[in-house]
């Protein structure tokens, strides 16, 4: 499948008063075309400095991407400057905000601002412009569009206004779209139906889909591959199937014991114990060795080195190593 974007030992770090927080550390993945990669992890790991470093939005400074590529269409957007990157950003790659109300300006109607990424690309005249608006909100599933697009953004509930967003974010038909927890703040049902659209409009339009969240109810229902997140770097990555129902690093499968599930009753929810790590300082070795119940001499002093065990899936993890496969079979 052909490869639409690949992030390659991405290294990207925040200068602060108490230091420098090296926020990502060495991230590396691709995205295929019309496929949903999820990227998921806890809260601080990474996920969303990330997303953003690739549509280079991490302000500079106090940001800074120190190495690493980031490829689309053959370019490294971490080399281009800000005249050429307008022209990628909302066009080639767009992306969908956490909160959908701060993502909105309040002072401008609905079709203002979704016209905004047309006109902004696309030599249209504002009627043509008004035109494709309409279709974008018809297609999102925003009933009667057309005295809807005089609106502001008060007049919307949550899950229609996140429509919206998602509407801007395909307006002008970009091949990339990253979601950064588009789901969060929106109750269960009208989670279902975004997660719905999703699907809908991937089918439509082939739009290749990064989806950044730490639910992974979310990520079975739309995911074809996960990587998962911890303290900066990419500890495991697969497919769907490999991460829910073979996974290997322990804090993958932390985080899949830490979720609740209907099909076993009674079955206890066990968190993940301890804090994650000071990314003003880094561990040496691997990052989870702290929390991790297996955790071996080697692990605090050495970061382990990336085993394949299938051609998607990945982990790091000094537990695949062969001499600590061979000790576990001899128990």
């Amino acid at each position: 499948m052909t490869k639409v974007l690949e992030v390659n030992d991405l290294h990207v770090s925040f200068q602060t008063y108490g230091g420098t927080v090296k926020a990502v550390r060495g991230v590396t993945f691709d995205l295929r075309k019309g496929e949903t990669l999820a990227i998921v992890g806890e809260s601080g790991c990474g996920k969303s400095v990330t997303s953003q470093s690739i549509m280079r939005l991490i302000p500079e400074p106090p940001g800074s991407i120190d190495s690493g590529s980031i490829l689309f269409k053959g370019k490294d957007l971490t080399k281009l400057k800000e005249k050429d990157l307008r022209k990628i950003r909302g066009a080639d790659i767009s992306m969908i905000f956490q909160d959908p109300m701060t993502a909105l300006n309040p002072t401008l109607t609905i079709g203002d601002q979704i016209m905004e990424g047309i006109m902004q690309h696309e030599s249209m005249s504002k009627s043509e412009a008004k035109k494709k608006a309409l279709e974008m909100m018809n297609l999102v599933g925003i009933p009667s569009p057309e005295s809807r697009l005089k609106q502001y953004p008060h007049q919307f509930s949550g899950g229609m206004r996140q429509r919206i967003v998602i509407a801007m974010a395909l307006v002008c038909e970009p091949e990339v779209l990253i979601a950064d927890e588009p789901t969060t703040a929106l109750d269960v049902t009208i989670q279902a139906q975004i997660l719905d659209l999703f699907r809908d409009i991937q089918e439509k339009t082939g739009v290749s889909i990064i989806l950044i969240t730490h639910d992974l109810g979310v990520v079975a229902q739309v995911a074809d591959r996960v990587a998962v997140m911890y303290a900066g770097k990419v500890v495991e990555a697969g497919s769907r199937r490999e991460i829910f129902y073979q996974p290997q690093h322990p804090y993958t499968k932390g985080l899949l014991r830490s979720i609740p599930r209907l099909d076993i009753e009674g079955e206890e929810l066990i968190p993940i114990a301890g804090s994650p790590p000071d990314l003003f300082s880094p561990p040496q070795g691997c990052p989870f060795s702290a929390r991790c119940e297996h955790a071996m001499e080697v692990c605090d002093r050495v970061y382990p080195y990336t085993s394949a065990l299938s051609k998607e899936h990945h982990v790091d993890c000094w537990l695949q190593d062969s001499r600590a496969l061979a000790a576990a079979s001899m128990k």
